[in-house]
């Protein structure tokens, strides 16, 4: 048993560290969910979140994770049998094309290297070929959490519109909403995924569906099963701030809070510090000599960078060093990259402090590993830091 003193350095991608402010909103006395006082919470928390998503439209709230937004997406819009358009950029891709699957879509995969995101131009091409529109909806990860990669979203937006393709637009941002720029309304998509646990920087719990007019008037002609998932009874609970069931409603005082702290730092800032730390964490990756497993610079992520090891180094191996001397959780290595790459986050309630914390530990590890040329990444980052903030 490895003793430990001190904070526990989270450096995984999610979930991240919940601020103490949303720890004592948590910590409020249950009230009654079909009383007054809910319906005044109900309220705000559904009008407020559209300001994250950046829409007008409603965003449904379920107590589930990310993943039950996915099958609430999947199963409101399609019926059975229906063709989708997907992306292998790495292993949550993968998830929500197996999930496709299971609910017997026919999904047409377009294979990746788990470096690069959604190439806009692959999507106007399979759009382009569809010519009696057979593809009823494209699905992407805006941030893939598992390789690091970023993918442009609003190109591929303006790639399905170059086509004039009736597909719904389906995204994932699970790992971005809230710390990356994002667009529901201005990049036209239909269903927006997300979850709590990241940039929201609450506890895992709760998950989104951002719903455009579009995907309303589809889920009412979807052939798909579904009962708890259902838009249709969630939306005529939500008008006057009740839900159809019992909601997480500790959860949702947190979220009242974490809307409150974003909007205080303002997210034109909230995203430009992201962007300083995923920066500052690259700068470091190349100071060791290590590689980002992202290899495009326009795709690189602003919330977690994904570094490969050497070759002959098991990343696991690494990571438990890391654990066991330092008290610091990376990320693992997830499907086609097990074993071969840890994952720094660099997401939610963090500052600059807290960013050198991790990354002292990550180079202390790699030199504990035998990498003893991986010097310099802390002081590479904390020069470019240093800048940013002058």
């Amino acid at each position: 048993m490895v003793t430990h003193t001190g904070r526990h350095f989270l450096q995984i991608p999610g979930p991240t560290s919940v601020p103490d402010r949303v720890l004592r909103a948590i910590d409020m006395p249950i009230i009654d969910h079909r009383g007054p006082e809910f319906a005044e919470l109900g309220i705000q928390v559904l009008a407020d979140i559209k300001t994250i998503f950046k829409t007008d439209n409603p965003v449904i709230i379920f107590p589930a994770s990310g993943s039950g937004a996915w099958e609430a997406a999947l199963v409101n819009t399609l019926s059975p049998g229906d063709k989708v358009l997907m992306f292998e950029t790495g292993q949550f891709a993968n998830l929500w094309v197996k999930m496709a699957k299971r609910f017997d879509l026919d999904v047409e995969l377009v294979p990746g290297d788990w470096r690069t995101g959604v190439d806009p131009s692959v999507v106007e091409e399979r759009l382009r070929n569809d010519s009696n529109y057979s593809i009823k909806a494209v699905c992407a990860v805006h941030n893939e959490t598992s390789t690091g990669v970023t993918s442009r979203i609003k190109d591929v937006r303006e790639a399905i519109d170059a086509v004039g393709h009736p597909a719904l637009f389906m995204v994932d941002t699970v790992s971005s909403l809230g710390s990356i720029d994002y667009r529901h309304d201005e990049w036209k998509v239909d269903v927006t995924v997300s979850g709590s646990q990241k940039g929201l920087m609450l506890p895992p719990g709760l998950g989104f569906t951002a719903i455009s007019d579009k995907a309303i008037s589809e889920a009412e002609n979807s052939k798909m099963h579904r009962a708890y998932w259902s838009w249709k009874e969630m939306l005529e609970a939500n008008e006057t701030g009740f839900f159809p069931y019992t909601p997480a409603t500790g959860l949702l005082y947190g979220l009242k809070e974490a809307i409150a702290m974003l909007h205080e730092e303002g997210l034109d800032n909230v995203f430009a510090r992201h962007a300083r730390y995923g920066e500052a964490t690259r700068r470091a990756v190349n100071a060791w000599g290590l590689e980002n497993l992202a290899i495009n610079s326009d795709e690189y992520s602003n919330v977690v960078t994904t570094v490969l090891m050497p070759k002959d180094y098991d990343a696991d191996v690494f990571r438990r060093l890391v654990l066991d001397n330092f008290d610091m959780s990376l990320g693992t290595g997830l499907g086609k990259v097990a074993g071969k790459v840890f994952r720094i986050g660099h997401l939610g309630h963090f500052n600059d402090l807290m960013l050198m914390g991790a990354l002292s530990g990550v180079e202390m590890g790699l030199r504990l590993s035998g990498l003893q040329d991986a010097k310099g990444g802390v002081e590479a980052a904390i020069e470019y830091l240093a800048e940013q903030a002058a």
